[in-house]
């Protein structure tokens, strides 16, 4: 499933084509992805200005020039693509910017804008992913952003605020940081790699990071650090292509070639002097890549 740099990644590639454009047409090939799309949904966007494109977690916002957010998963193997052109249902009108089967083409924004007309196409072969709509106003409180916690790239994120969440916790460390709660939008394999960059084990206690009297120990302060970092890195990489993840353009992330441990088991661990080796282990059905020799 696609983390929140390949979201990140998509937003920015879409911006250009989508930001300021006009919905001509929502078209709608289907009644539903994973679940139904909202109650006359094409009719509410058609028509609209795109005002804004932003993300939360690992959704892409959609903001419309009536108040109303449109709000898109990707699921396992959603992506979005542009294609140039009047805004027809003629194929051969498009310059395809990635071949992709077209029958799992289910979402096209038909788009309208000074620089011409053009589509977006949302594919997703295994229709995991999903649509709905709110209220810009009421973002906050939907039930998919309500409880989530503050954003890893966000000032909000520091080891002081890490510490009142984990404080007293027996629950493992990499648990502590997949929980949306406490961190939105971290995925399995950048949690992997920003506990391995800050030399903490997977499996130790959450509450081993902070003292008695609630302050955060300085390993915290080091893995909130090696989390803002290497999901920047993730982001200038352009996204992990793992799977069917692409970017909007077409190009594929590459990120996952500068992987330290996931998907690396039995690889040598790339710490200077470290002399260990990449173990694979399964966490709550997950799987977990570290280095038992450095991690501690």
């Amino acid at each position: 499933m696609p983390e929140l740099p390949e979201v990140e990644t998509v937003k920015r590639g879409l911006a250009p084509t989508m930001e300021g454009a006009r919905v001509a047409r929502l078209e709608l090939r289907r009644k539903d992805l994973r679940f139904p799309f909202p109650d006359a949904f094409s009719e509410k966007v058609s028509g609209r200005t795109i005002v804004g494109l932003g993300r939360r977690a690992k959704y892409l916002l959609v903001d419309l020039d009536d108040g109303n957010t449109l709000i898109s998963h990707l699921g396992m193997s959603g992506s979005f693509r542009v294609e140039e052109g009047a805004a027809s249902d003629a194929p051969g009108q498009f310059h395809h910017a990635r071949s992709k089967d077209e029958k799992h083409d289910h979402v096209v924004f038909h788009l309208e804008s000074p620089g011409g007309s053009r589509r977006v196409v949302y594919n997703d072969p295994r229709r995991f992913g999903f649509m709905d709509m709110a209220r810009r106003a009421d973002l906050a409180a939907h039930p998919f952003f309500r409880d989530l916690g503050p954003e890893p790239t966000g000032n909000e994120l520091s080891a002081a605020y890490l510490a009142e969440r984990f404080r007293d916790k027996a629950q493992p460390l990499k648990s502590a940081l997949l929980d949306q709660k406490n961190i939105a939008g971290l995925g399995n394999i950048y949690v992997c790699e920003a506990l391995w960059r800050s030399h903490l084990s997977p499996i130790r206690a959450a509450g081993t990071l902070v003292t008695a009297s609630g302050k955060p120990k300085e390993k915290l302060n080091l893995l909130v650090a090696s989390i803002r970092d290497v999901i920047a890195d993730a982001i200038a990489a352009g996204g992990s292509s793992l799977r069917d993840h692409i970017q909007a353009d077409g190009s594929l992330g590459y990120f996952q070639h500068s992987f330290s441990v996931y998907d690396r088991e039995s690889e040598a661990c790339g710490t200077p002097g470290c002399g260990g080796t990449v173990a694979r282990i399964v966490q709550a059905g997950r799987s977990t890549f570290y280095c038992a020799a450095c991690q501690k």
